[in-house]
């Protein structure tokens, strides 16, 4: 008798609606993982592309028509009785209104509350994806004056950032936390939410919304350094090893660079497209992609598996 575990392909949506809803349906209690929350969905069948899958499923369980739909996350689980490839696709336009057309239980859930919901231990990764912003703006080092530094962090808000990296390697602990106090009350002013690139134990201090761990740090650590579900922990990668640290003390994301040249670093060797991929799809967490990226670079993020763009220039901009 063989030993691997059965595969089974999944095509599975993350619906949102006007409000930034997201849909969930409730599994039967006779099925797999029956009686816990699921993003819709079904199995891709042989020769099916995932997109034409998607769409069959979504018609079939909820009497909707997918109008526009891009890649999310996909992320692949291992349960005891079989393992799961979940190509998880974002649809932020559909025609008809969802229903339970097989019975099942459906319903519109604010994403701050999608923890609260019992789902099956591949979702969690998905839970992320769909609460992450597909951009994540690294502060400039804080070379000018701090009025200055929050000035053009607020022109980066009202651009639309809304998820900060607070990087600020030259200042005193002191200073940091000065400044992150500051970043933190203007950036939720916005509805923007901050990490800060420092000490964990930073985070409640300031009001802080996490922390983004450097390669120093991440390989320091053998715990995740804040309580889950409350604060964000994200890391900063270059290779499937660091990933695998990370998902191992439960990051919630990483950032991977770079995956094109750059000019702060013109001697690094960069992942390119087709590494980024690679990574991406043996990943078990959102992954941004930073090194070169900008707005333009969206599409090929998503395509590649990322969650989108982590940024400095591109985001911070380059004002004087």
């Amino acid at each position: 008798m063989s030993t691997h575990a059965e595969l089974v392909h999944v095509a599975a949506a993350a619906i949102i609606d006007g409000h930034g809803r997201v849909l969930l349906s409730l599994r039967p209690d006779h099925v797999h993982q029956g009686g816990l929350w699921e993003f819709p969905g079904g199995k891709v069948e042989a020769g099916e592309q995932v997109v034409e899958a998607l769409k069959r499923e979504l018609h079939e369980e909820l009497g909707v028509e997918v109008e526009q739909a891009r890649p999310l996350i996909r992320i692949r689980h291992r349960y005891p009785d079989r393992e799961v490839l979940l190509d998880v696709w974002r649809v932020d336009r559909i025609r008809g209104s969802a229903r339970g057309r097989e019975g099942q239980v459906v319903e519109w859930v604010e994403p701050s509350q999608l923890q609260r919901r019992s789902m099956p231990a591949a979702d969690v990764p998905i839970v992320n994806a769909v609460r992450l912003p597909s951009t994540y703006l690294i502060t400039g080092d804080p070379v000018e004056p701090a009025d200055a530094f929050l000035g053009r962090l607020e022109r980066a808000l009202q651009r639309g950032v809304r998820l900060v990296q607070l990087r600020a390697k030259a200042l005193s602990r002191s200073r940091y936390e000065e400044l992150a106090r500051a970043a933190v009350a203007l950036c939720h002013g916005h509805g923007a939410q901050v990490l800060l690139n420092n000490d964990a134990d930073l985070v409640e201090t300031t009001g802080a919304d996490g922390v983004h761990l450097n390669g120093a740090r991440l390989a320091a650590l053998t715990d995740r350094p804040l309580p889950e579900h409350r604060y964000w922990v994200a890391a900063s990668c270059h290779n499937l090893d660091e990933v695998r640290k990370a998902e191992q003390i439960g990051a919630d994301f990483v950032v991977l660079a770079p995956v094109l040249p750059t000019l702060s670093h013109p001697d690094a060797v960069p992942l390119g497209w087709d590494g980024l991929r690679r990574i991406t799809d043996q990943a078990r967490l959102p992954v941004f992609a930073l090194g070169g990226m900008t707005p333009a670079h969206l599409a090929q993020c998503y395509a590649a598996g990322a969650q989108g763009i982590a940024a400095i220039r591109a985001l911070w901009g380059d004002e004087t």
